[in-house]
């Protein structure tokens, strides 16, 4: 199953990459928004991991031009995010699929806990 992760932070890319591999995903990464737009469109992954902080193009913007996209809408979104839970009703309402905070990569499982997310939102999405 293909899983496009976007993330600027090049130890929590790279290292969530090889979790998510190892744990029989295929990974397409993006470093920005704009990347992790074209991306979405040319390979429709099963799921986007999506950061907030990015450059280039936002992550709810990226959210937002991904539900608004015939190409794209259909495809779920989980939240990547080190800001309080507070923005998930808003995220939610432009559709976002689901919630991972930062905090938790760093609580001792590193990204073994963000696969066991996805797993779980995958799941629940079929």
């Amino acid at each position: 199953m293909k899983v496009l992760l976007v993330e600027d932070s090049n130890f929590l890319r790279v290292s969530t990459e090889r979790a998510l591999t190892k744990a029989g995903y295929q990974v397409l990464c993006a470093a920005d928004g704009e990347e992790a737009l074209r991306l979405a469109r040319e390979h429709s992954p099963a799921l986007v991991v999506l950061d907030i902080m990015l450059p280039k193009v936002s992550g709810p913007d990226v959210l937002k031009a991904l539900k608004a996209d015939p190409a794209t809408a259909q495809i779920p979104v989980m939240i990547l995010t080190s800001l309080s839970q507070k923005n998930a009703k808003a995220l939610a309402k432009d559709g976002a699929a689901g919630f991972f905070e930062k905090s938790d990569l760093m609580l001792g499982t590193g990204p073994d806990s963000l696969v066991a997310a996805i797993d779980t939102a995958l799941k629940k999405m079929k």
